[in-house]
């Protein structure tokens, strides 16, 4: 019985992680969008999920997560902080147009403004980084914008900011990318029962 409950489960998981990974292909390939995240608590509009690359690596390390502030100018972390040796391609997480390329307050500073994501549009902003992009130009998901710069940050390692906004709205950037793209553990093949064994 036992037994039983834990097939059972383990197919739960398995078909809810298959139905994610199939709406993402088929949405990939041309088909309809995966469904929308929902927003954090108290923003107008949900966040959906195009992002199609880590801004920085495979996997990267989260050095910092998203830690929203109570008032406009309260404490709190208002993006992400990723691991990342000077050095490192920094990538466009989803589809858009250069916005700002430049330098603010001494630190190299990426924004673009994604494509179809509504009114006020989202935009995603890097930094440090030395920008290989201009103001204007199109790019797209996992094209390099420019490569990290180690600075005097607040991280404790190497690593590059990853923000996002809707209109002046601070939101997590993390829920950009589909759940395939935010899955961090090994991956593990699961027994098929049922089914005998080959010959």
């Amino acid at each position: 019985m036992r037994a039983m409950r834990c097939a059972g489960v383990r197919l739960g998981l398995l078909s809810g992680w298959a139905a994610s990974v199939l709406a993402s292909v088929a949405w990939a390939a041309g088909g309809p969008a995966p469904p929308v995240a929902p927003g954090p608590a108290g923003t107008d509009a949900p966040v959906p999920a195009v992002g199609r690359a880590w801004p920085v690596g495979v996997r990267p390390p989260v050095l910092r997560g998203w830690e929203p502030p109570a008032t406009v100018y309260g404490r709190g972390h208002r993006g992400v902080d990723l691991g990342a040796p000077d050095g490192a391609p920094v990538r466009a997480a989803a589809p858009g147009r250069v916005l700002f390329a430049g330098r603010v307050a001494g630190r190299g500073v990426v924004s673009v403004e994604l494509a179809g994501t509504g009114d006020p549009p989202l935009r995603t902003t890097y930094e440090p980084v030395r920008a290989s992009v201009k103001k204007g130009d199109e790019v797209e998901a996992g094209e390099v914008v420019g490569t990290s710069e180690a600075t005097e940050s607040h991280c404790a390692a190497a690593c590059v900011h990853w923000g996002l906004l809707r209109g002046e709205r601070y939101l997590n950037p993390l829920l950009l990318l589909p759940p395939w793209l935010l899955h961090t553990g090994p991956s593990r093949l699961l027994p098929v029962l049922g089914v005998p064994l080959p010959a």
